[in-house]
């Protein structure tokens, strides 16, 4: 799929806004006053702002609010809904100890719950899509929620805990990259499935559907070469992973924290932006795109 830049920025900074909240929440032993200020408007400037970034890819933006009405069957609309209960509990919690050092832990614990279904549901929506076998297995909702919570962990300075779970998310991504090249295959679909003529005999394309572009092609169709790819993949891996790791390891590590941070958000820039090119809409059989 063409990767849209705003929802790449989306699919990043509100996972990783979500996972600092998280982590605000679950904390028994929580900032409070000015410090609080700070990590929660830092938090609520990435959910928030991520969150707003996806709207940009809307074809009419002003019918966003829309979204909410679906929640039966659009995990779309179930992100919406998770995420203003996770905003508005988390906002409460936040300002009972900013202003009045106050600890509502029981009401920490219930928003930090949200933040992360908030996570899984942005993840099922990728995740639900047959049509990009890629996606459709349990290990995005994994890649998703492991990216938040180390993130989040990284930017609210749990060095330790970091180190473990920036370690996860990467043999999490490692894994989900290996089988991801085989799922397209191993889903059964190509043109014979597709066209439903297979019974007959063998299907090729004559020509193309139509001579001009049109938004199948502008959004479900995008190619990237698999040396480009692998070249990527690496520097995805070793910004978002490797030397991350290896500045926490350094004496000092709240000081190249800020680095570690900093490389990291890089490292999942590049690879959500695989995520998206790499995925492989099974429209682009009519194409000759397989």
């Amino acid at each position: 799929m063409h990767p849209a830049p705003s929802i790449i920025a989306f699919s990043t900074f509100s996972g990783l806004g979500l996972g600092l909240l998280f982590w605000l929440g679950i904390d028994q032993t929580p900032p409070t006053g000015w410090i609080a200020f700070a990590f929660f408007a830092i938090a609520y400037v990435l959910a928030v702002g991520g969150l707003v970034s996806s709207t940009f890819h809307l074809g009419r933006p002003e019918r966003a609010l829309k979204a909410f009405s679906q929640w039966q069957t659009s995990w779309l609309s179930r992100e919406a809904w998770a995420a203003v209960v996770a905003l508005v509990t988390m906002g409460v919690y936040a300002f009972m100890l900013v202003f009045f050092d106050i600890h509502l832990w029981f009401l920490g614990q219930i928003g930090a719950f949200f933040c992360l279904l908030t996570v899984y549901t942005t993840s099922m929506i990728y995740g639900q899509l047959k049509t990009v076998p890629r996606w459709n297995t349990g290990l995005t909702s994994a890649l998703f929620l492991s990216l938040s919570i180390a993130g989040g962990a990284l930017l609210s300075g749990r060095v330790v805990i970091a180190l473990v779970l920036l370690l996860v998310a990467g043999a999490v991504q490692g894994i989900w990259w290996k089988t991801g090249d085989a799922r397209f295959k191993q889903s059964g679909t190509d043109l014979k499935t597709a066209t439903g003529l297979g019974s007959i005999g063998e299907v090729r394309a004559f020509e193309s559907p139509h001579t001009g572009t049109n938004y199948l092609l502008n959004e479900m169709v995008y190619t990237v070469g698999r040396r480009h790819a692998q070249k990527l993949r690496m520097i995805a891996f070793l910004l978002m992973l490797v030397i991350p790791v290896l500045l926490l390891l350094l004496p000092y590590p709240h000081i190249f924290g800020i680095l570690a941070l900093i490389s990291h958000i890089a490292g999942v820039l590049v690879s959500r932006w695989l995520f998206f090119a790499e995925a492989e809409h099974v429209v682009g059989l009519y194409y000759g795109m397989r």
